[in-house]
C-alpha cells in the first residue's frame, strides 16, 4: 500500500461547476466565491487571488507597506511569509516559537515589540500551524497596545474556530488563506484575502488588477491607473472548483478530527513518538504534526520506504540560506524552533483517506518505532 501525503478531493459538484465555466454558463464564479466565502468566514470583505502568496503580497500592498518598515512574523512559517515582505525591501523579524503550538510565542513577541517601539514596525503576520490558532484575544491586545497591524496566515485554518468564531471574522485587520496544495490543503488551487476594514479592502480591490479603473459611463476600453498594482485575479475555473469544496470544508475537518483521533490513540505510547495535544475541541487538524526523538529524517525515510509518505511543517526561516546570510543569523538564535525542527513530522492526513489507510501509518510507525535505540 502507499499513502501519500496529500490528495485531491474532487466529486461531481466540483465537476459540475468547472464544466458551466467551460460551456460558457453566465456566472461569475469568482463574485460567487467571494460572496459565499464572506458567508462562511462571517466576514464583510472577501478578495480572491491566483495564490495564497498573491494573497499575502496583496495584503502587504494593502498595507501600504514601504521600505525599511518591519514587520515581525514567526521564525516557524513558509518562506513566502517574509518573502512578501523583502519583495517591498522591507524587514522581516522573526520571533521563536510555542514548544507545544510551533506558533510564534506571544511572549517573546511582546517583549521585541516593548524593546523595539517604532513607526517602522508596521505589522505582525501569525502563521496559525496547522489550523491551531494562537491566544488571539490577547494578539489583538499587544496589537493596540504597540499600533502595529495583525495579519494572519489562515494557510491550514480554513474552518477553523476561535471561540466559535471562525478565522477570518476574530479581529485581525487582514487574514490571507491559501488554497494551494504545495501547502497541503484540502482545496486545491488559489487564495484569499478577507477583512472587515472598509478602507484596506479598497485599496486591496484597487491594486488587485493594475491599479486599474474605468468610468461606468464610458466605453468599456477606456481605462485609467492611478497607482502602482499587480494581477492576482483568481481564474473562473479556480473560483468554480473552489465554491464546490467550501461547501464541504466543515465536513471535511469533522473527518481530520476522526483521523487525528485515530492517530493518538493508536500511537499514544508508542517509543519515540510524541502525539499533537488533543485537549482543543476546536484544532481542525489540518496537520497531524507528532514528534520524533530519535533522527526523523532516519525514521521519514524508514516510512516512505514501508509506502507512507510524510511532511516537514516547517524549515526554520533563519536557518534558510538567504536569511541567514541577509540578517547574520546563527543556528542558535532560536533555540526551540530549532529544537523542534530537528523531530517534528507531519504524517498523512486528508478527508478521503480511509481508516485502513490511517491503520496502515499507525502499524508502519510502530514497526520502524521497534527497530531505534
Amino acid at each position: 500500500m502507499e499513502i501519500e501525503f496529500y490528495k485531491y478531493e474532487c466529486g461531481r459538484e466540483e465537476h459540475s461547476n468547472v464544466s458551466d465555466v467551460l460551456d460558457g454558463e453566465e456566472i461569475d464564479q469568482v463574485t460567487e466565491l467571494e460572496s459565499e466565502f464572506c458567508e462562511y468566514i462571517g466576514c464583510k470583505y472577501a478578495l480572491a487571488t491566483s495564490h495564497g502568496t498573491a494573497a499575502l503580497h496583496l495584503a502587504m500592498l494593502a498595507l501600504d507597506l514601504k521600505r525599511g518598515d518591519k514587520v515581525v512574523c514567526s521564525v516557524n512559517a513558509h518562506p513566502n511569509v517574509p518573502e512578501v515582505v523583502r519583495h517591498f525591501d522591507a524587514e522581516p523579524v522573526f520571533v521563536d516559537i510555542d514548544p507545544d503550538t510551533y506558533n510564534i510565542n506571544l511572549d517573546k513577541l511582546e517583549a521585541y515589540l516593548e524593546d523595539n517601539r517604532s513607526k517602522k514596525l508596521k505589522a505582525v503576520i501569525v502563521t496559525h500551524v496547522a489550523g491551531l490558532c494562537v491566544d488571539l484575544e490577547r494578539l489583538y491586545s499587544i496589537a493596540k497596545i504597540y499600533d502595529v497591524k495583525i495579519v494572519e496566515d489562515a494557510c491550514d485554518a480554513l474552518g477553523a474556530t476561535y471561540k466559535g468564531r471562525k478565522i477570518g471574522a476574530t479581529g485581525a485587520d487582514i487574514t490571507c488563506f491559501n488554497f494551494s496544495s504545495h501547502l497541503k490543503k484540502n482545496i486545491c488551487t488559489g487564495g484569499m484575502i478577507v477583512s472587515d476594514d472598509e478602507d484596506i479592502m479598497a485599496r486591496a480591490r484597487l491594486l488587485h488588477n493594475h491599479a486599474i479603473v474605468r468610468d461606468e459611463d464610458a466605453l468599456e476600453y477606456i481605462y485609467d491607473v492611478t497607482d502602482i498594482g499587480n494581477d492576482y485575479s483568481m481564474s473562473p475555473l479556480s473560483a468554480a472548483y473552489l465554491r464546490a469544496q467550501l461547501e464541504r470544508q466543515d465536513d471535511y475537518i469533522a473527518r481530520q478530527k476522526e483521523i487525528a483521533k485515530i492517530y493518538s490513540q493508536s500511537l499514544d505510547g508508542v517509543a519515540h513518538i510524541t502525539i499533537p495535544d488533543m485537549g482543543n475541541e476546536e484544532h481542525p487538524f489540518s496537520l497531524y504534526i507528532v514528534k520524533v526523538d530519535k533522527n526523523r529524517d532516519s525514521f521519514a525515510v524508514d516510512l516512505k520506504e514501508a509506502g507512507v509518505h510524510t511532511g516537514l511543517h516547517y524549515i526554520p526561516l533563519h536557518l534558510l540560506s538567504y536569511y541567514k546570510s541577509k540578517y547574520s543569523l546563527r543556528v542558535n538564535d532560536f533555540p526551540v524552533a530549532l529544537r523542534t525542527f530537528q523531530q517534528v513530522l507531519s504524517l498523512p492526513i486528508y478527508p478521503s483517506m480511509e481508516d485502513k489507510e490511517v491503520k496502515f501509518v499507525c502499524d508502519a510507525i510502530k514497526k520502524i518505532a521497534k527497530t531505534k535505540v
